[in-house]
């Protein structure tokens, strides 16, 4: 899988374009898994969420399932009308600028949208709006596709989008999840430079699901590396991908979270 700009949280072009098709983004991007969502539900002291880049609101309805009072806050207007429309209480701001109004709250949370937030500004926020023994969760979707079609994408990318902010180079040996590791290593910093936290813990659940070619390009345009694309050059990537995959294939998924008490 791709690796990402080495300040993802400054590139804000592509930190708004998801809500392009925020249908798509909702429909095709898998939820978490039940067990992550009740471990952060239970070490957080209470049942307010602040919700950080909660997109569609896909994992906002997974707290409010498990009893949470979720607010979300999103700073791409489509993506977040999108969210409210399906019972999200929204409010469209970056992080960083949003203004809490004195709400205080017992977890703050962050599902795929934290490397698009200051990781030093960032921590520093949710230390100021987290209640005392608060919980700040920021977790992501690391999924290990077939090789055929990370090295198809690459490929592609490179010849048609040579000034690519993502590095598709492949390197032998070395994990999706290892891919990560920078963007995970960032957040826990972020959080120690607080000095608000305890010691940052990493999470990890893994866990696999099975998709057709056509879901799987159905979901690849949801990548960051692709919303902004015209539709010609979308339609000869994807074309790219599809050819190199099977008509049914397992991916394997990592999601992992770095996490801190107030």
């Amino acid at each position: 899988m791709p690796t990402l700009p080495s300040t993802p949280h400054e590139q804000r072009r592509i930190a708004e374009s998801f809500g392009a098709d925020a249908e798509r983004y909702d429909r095709t991007r898998p939820a978490y898994p039940t067990e992550l969502i009740a471990r952060i539900v239970a070490a957080a002291p209470g049942p307010e969420v602040a919700d950080v880049g909660c997109g569609t609101g896909t994992a906002a309805r997974q707290f409010q399932a498990a009893g949470c009072r979720v607010l979300g806050v999103e700073p791409d207007e489509r993506m977040a009308r999108f969210a409210r429309d399906r019972g999200l209480p929204v409010e469209t701001a970056t992080f960083e600028d949003w203004d809490p109004a004195g709400r205080r709250f017992d977890a703050v949370v962050a599902g795929t949208a934290w490397h698009w937030v200051d990781p030093v500004a960032g921590a520093a926020k949710a230390a100021r709006i987290l209640r005392p023994g608060g919980l700040l969760a920021a977790f992501w979707h690391v999924p290990e596709p077939p090789a055929a079609a990370t090295e198809a994408l690459g490929a592609a990318v490179r010849r048609m989008l040579p000034d690519s902010p993502f590095d598709l180079t492949p390197r032998p040996g070395r994990t999706a999840l290892d891919g990560y590791q920078l963007l995970l290593d960032k957040a826990a910093d972020g959080i120690r430079r607080t000095g608000g936290f305890t010691e940052p813990e990493q999470w990890q659940l893994r866990w696999e699901r099975r998709y057709t070619r056509a879901e799987w390009l159905d979901q690849l345009p949801t990548s960051g590396i692709l919303t902004r694309l015209p539709p010609r050059q979308l339609a000869g990537i994807l074309d790219a991908v599809g050819a190199a995959l099977e008509d049914s294939f397992v991916v394997s998924y990592t999601t992992v979270a770095v996490t801190a008490t107030r």
